[in-house]
């Protein structure tokens, strides 16, 4: 036992070292809030101002918060709470026998109260301004003394508002189950007792019609365990998705949210626009950004994510800033790190709502998302915080063949056809089913989504999905065939393998699927959970059939494996000795872009987040005969021995 405990505390010691201990921590999970005391000081005080936001109808306003405190200290904090009322109204003991905790729901957000104020351990005064977004309730200030291990709570500021809590916000695009088919998902505050979903849509300029929106929720009990059901949880509000068929191809769209009222008061989000998908097999311009692992951070400085995950502020920016050139994001698993505190979900789809409103965000599972023990993920890790997949399959819509995973109820309610309008109808279900692994077509790509945190070997329902997913493209519409997943089913030299697994990927990860690569002619493979960038050469069975380069021409000769989990999230290390496979590798934050020019030439790079410039790059110019000859009982594998 002696030599057991002394092993793990060498490996304990070891992963410090590489920075992985810390690399999935919640910086909310620093604040112990149910050992929260009261230490109310009547000489203290917070107050807010404005009181009520969004007044031009914004998601998005600054608050100032000032505070005194008659005994300051460095280890005083301002928590942003949400609801308001944050007490022991909802909290429950952890023993029969004991009594509830003073405090019971984490905050959204925090920040030390010496931030930008230099004199506040002197004068015991100070302000903060902080950023808020629309979360569905009202919002209150406390300040607390005793650091995040032992908090006292000292006082508690007046209550701030947007002036309608309830409105639509932060839509997401996807593409829907056929190539001219785009769905939009969004939260609001409105259940459908309240008002109707539907989305205003229509050619720019043009028509404008009405398509009715489903609505899902989720409870506390829909959590499977501490802490998304316990000082994390907070109420998702209403998501809502609206299918829009039948799109032109390449044509652009204008859309807005809304909501009927019983009364008959429509309640409307801004105009925004998006462009519909090619033809598939279109031979046109088509851009795809691709990336792991990049969370959320604050603009405002708060200190919940400034350790950990403010590269994903440069990620968005980066992306932003060249979204006239981007025609779909695809963001292959970890995308919030919430963790199981539920608030934080509201904060991600905020941070992304300039891209998510405008090309289609195309998400993965991955570990932080999906991994809980005993309830059917295949690791059973508690990366996941007790979320389960639950959120992260709610938020997102995914256009997935076999829905024959992750149950979510739907209020309760029976299901039910409503009538909006002389035009429309509305319908909704008690429950939805979801899985997260898929394919999706665009124009010249086939994307086959794999979910990594299910089982993938042979004879698994998986298996089967990913080889139809590679042997049913038309290649001839479809000649970019790229497979893509969370964890690292392929290759990569990161510490974190070298020191976890002693291999260069997840076990079992490549065998039984590089034959299907090779096979299919799989392109890319690419995935994120490492956080950093890595490109291979060609590759199969362990053994380069190409030598790396910038640039491939003729026959398919074996795939590129690339890792690209630098989305934001605190980097990875890498191993020290290289391995001969690995042709370009960067411990640096960015993501890939991929450009098909046409049905034989695609430009593939690789940008940093922190200015966009490009640092890794190569061609692939293919005559595409042996390609196109390709099909389920005449394609043969390539092996190390021609």
């Amino acid at each position: 036992m002696g030599l057991q405990v002394t092993l793990w505390a060498v490996l304990a010691s070891a992963l410090a070292c590489a920075g992985v201990l810390h690399a999935g921590e919640q910086p909310l999970s620093r604040i112990a809030i149910r050992r929260a005391t009261a230490a109310v000081a009547d000489s203290a005080g917070v107050k807010a101002r404005p009181t009520v936001l969004g007044l031009k109808g914004q998601s998005s306003d600054w608050v100032v918060v000032e505070f005194s405190h008659p005994n300051p200290s460095n280890d005083d904090w301002i928590g942003v709470f949400s609801p308001s009322g944050f007490s022991s109204e909802i909290c429950q003991p952890e023993n029969w026998e004991d009594l509830p905790p003073f405090l019971c729901t984490a905050p959204i957000k925090f920040q030390y109260a010496n931030f930008t104020n230099d004199a506040y351990n002197k004068s015991g005064k100070g302000s903060l301004k902080l950023q808020l977004i629309n979360q569905r309730a009202d919002f209150a200030f406390a300040l607390f003394g005793g650091g995040l291990s032992a908090p006292k709570l000292v006082a508690v500021s007046n209550k701030v508002t947007f002036e309608n809590p309830k409105a639509p916000v932060y839509p997401r695009l996807a593409q829907g189950k056929s190539w001219n088919e785009m769905t939009v998902t969004w939260t609001s505050g409105y259940s459908i007792k309240e008002a109707l979903p539907f989305v205003e849509w229509g050619p720019k300029g043009g028509h404008q019609m009405l398509s009715p929106a489903g609505t899902l929720t989720f409870g506390r009990n829909s959590m499977c365990g501490s802490p998304a059901r316990t000082v994390g949880w907070r109420d998702p509000g209403y998501i809502h998705t609206s299918f829009l068929k039948e799109l032109w191809p390449d044509a652009l769209y204008t859309y807005r949210l809304g909501h009927r009222l019983s009364d008959g008061t429509n309640i409307w989000s801004k105009s925004y626009s998006f462009r519909a998908s090619p033809y598939p097999g279109q031979d046109s311009l088509q851009r795809v950004v691709i990336f792991g692992d990049m969370g959320k951070a604050e603009v405002d400085g708060s200190d919940e994510y400034g350790n950990y995950e403010q590269a994903s502020l440069n990620t968005t920016k980066q992306i932003i800033s060249d979204l006239e050139n981007i025609d779909m994001v695809i963001h292959i698993g970890d995308l919030s790190y919430a963790n199981g505190y539920l608030s934080q979900w509201d904060q991600f789809t905020a941070q992304i709502e300039p891209i998510a409103s405008t090309v289609p965000y195309m998400i993965g599972s991955g570990n932080h998302e999906r991994d809980w023990p005993d309830t059917g993920s295949f690791y059973g890790h508690n990366d996941s915080g007790g979320e389960c997949g639950v959120p992260a399959q709610t938020m997102f819509y995914v256009p997935a063949e076999n829905r024959a995973k992750f149950w979510y109820l739907l209020q309760n309610l029976k299901p039910s056809l409503v009538r909006l309008n002389s035009d429309m109808y509305y319908w909704f279900t008690t429950e939805t089913i979801v899985t997260s692994r898929y394919s999706t077509d665009y124009g010249m790509f086939r994307f086959c989504i794999a979910d990594t945190e299910e089982d993938w070997r042979p004879g698994t329902e998986q298996y089967k999905f990913i080889e139809h997913c590679l042997s049913s493209v038309d290649r001839q519409k479809q000649p970019w065939l790229i497979f893509l997943a969370h964890r690292v089913l392929g290759y990569s030299s990161a510490s974190w393998y070298e020191i976890m697994m002693g291999s260069y990927g997840e076990p079992m990860g490549r065998e039984g699927l590089q034959d299907l690569w090779q096979k299919y002619k799989v392109d890319l493979a690419v995935f994120g959970h490492i956080h950093s960038y890595e490109r291979t050469c060609p590759i199969y069975q362990n053994r380069c059939i190409q030598d790396g380069s910038n640039h491939y021409s003729g026959r398919f000769n074996a795939t590129t494996h690339v890792v690209v989990g630098g989305g934001g999230a605190s980097l990875s290390p890498f191993r020290a000795t290289v391995p001969y496979w690995s042709f370009f590798r960067d411990s640096d934050f960015g993501f890939v872009k991929l450009t098909a020019f046409n049905n034989s030439f695609l430009l593939f790079e690789y940008k940093k987040s922190r200015d966009g410039n490009v640092y890794d790059h190569f061609t692939i110019s293919r005559d595409y005969r042996d390609v196109l000859a390709c099909s389920i009982d005449n394609c043969p594998r390539t092996t190390i021995a021609v």
